[in-house]
């Protein structure tokens, strides 16, 4: 069945805390230093040109779908999809200047600009934590360790890509749900790739992983002691947002662009074939992984409650210090459930 867009508008209702606090300051100092140059889309014979910054991992495959599907130019767009920030947070400022209308990152990411005063907000999900698949990310620790629960990692080390972002947030949950001081922690960020070498050669206690990062690790003897995001369903793992202003002055084209990005993720949905092709194309995987992982569905609507949840958690773990909402967090015309 094809979404209708129409018919979904017209029945839609109405880190440790120094960390946070140094690069939540960092990130205002940069945003405002390129609003100066402005901007924003342009449009040219009766298209509306558009930039899309992605993520430089996956989950972004439904943007290139719909691109490929013809529903961004059906709908009036030209749009560019770049690779953003391999830390998506970095992408605000961008979206700021003008330089892209749109990019992803996770709620993380947008709940730490959004709580440092920075005006952006979520015009639509990609993709949130879910039961219905096998578990996919989370903390784990060597084959050797004594650690066997997140109570235990209490005053250890844990390495993860990006302090301050969803996975970070994820895992204190899990270790303050098990009974253990998630503040006491020592968390370290590390590039990706390389997490796994350090848990195996004692660097670090534990890491936090996830997509074939999580699933490399298992295969190398690495051990699960949480169910990972399938702690907090529904939290919001990626999302593509804009600048607050922009939205205001163009309403129309930013509801045109959520409309054919929920059909490019619902052909996604249904035709994992192309979702793979997307991966073969535009990531790192290599054939094997990509051809027998197993696909997470695009899920374009917020759950309102997750999201107030995740931004109830980023203010009681120290990783923002400014109480926000997902009324902070949601563009009005966001899809919710």
């Amino acid at each position: 069945m094809q979404f209708d867009a129409r018919a979904w508008r017209s029945s839609k209702v109405g880190i440790p805390r120094w960390g946070a606090v140094i690069g939540a300051t960092a990130l205002v100092m940069v945003a405002l230093a390129a609003c100066g140059s402005g901007g924003s889309d342009d449009a040219s014979g009766g298209t509306t040109d558009i930039t899309v910054l992605r993520s430089t991992g996956s989950t972004f495959e439904a943007l290139y779908i719909a691109q490929e599907q013809g529903y961004f130019e059906d709908a009036g767009l030209n749009v560019t999809i770049e690779a953003g920030a391999s830390d998506t947070s970095q992408n605000v400022p961008s979206v700021l200047n003008g330089e892209a209308q749109f990019a992803m990152t996770d709620i993380g990411g947008l709940a730490k600009a959004v709580a440092s005063g920075l005006e952006v907000e979520s015009v639509v999900q990609i993709q949130a934590s879910s039961a219905d698949i096998e578990q996919s990310d989370g903390l784990l620790v060597a084959a050797d360790s004594d650690i066997t629960s997140p109570s235990e990692l209490s005053g250890k080390t844990v390495g993860l890509p990006v302090l301050g972002g969803n996975l970070q947030m994820v895992a204190m949950y899990s270790v303050e749900k098990a009974g253990g001081d998630p503040t006491s922690v020592n968390w370290v960020a590390l590039p990706t790739a390389s997490l796994l070498d350090s848990l195996q050669s004692g660097q670090v206690d534990a890491i936090s992983s996830f997509s074939t990062y999580y699933s490399e690790a298992l295969a190398a003897g690495a051990v699960s002691i949480d169910k990972g995001g399938q702690e907090l369903l529904g939290d919001p793992q990626s999302l593509i947002f804009a600048s607050s202003s922009w939205l205001a002055d163009n309403a129309d084209t930013a509801e045109a662009f959520v409309d054919a990005y929920i059909k490019g993720a619902q052909y996604a949905n249904d035709n994992p074939d192309a979702v793979r092709a997307v991966d073969t194309e535009y990531t790192e995987m290599d054939a094997d992984t990509i051809a027998n992982r197993a696909l997470q569905a695009f899920d374009w609507a917020f759950d309102v409650d997750a999201v107030d949840l995740a931004a109830q958690n980023f203010l009681d773990f120290g990783i923002i210090d400014t109480a926000i909402s997902s009324s902070d967090l949601l563009w009005s015309e966001a899809p919710t459930d």
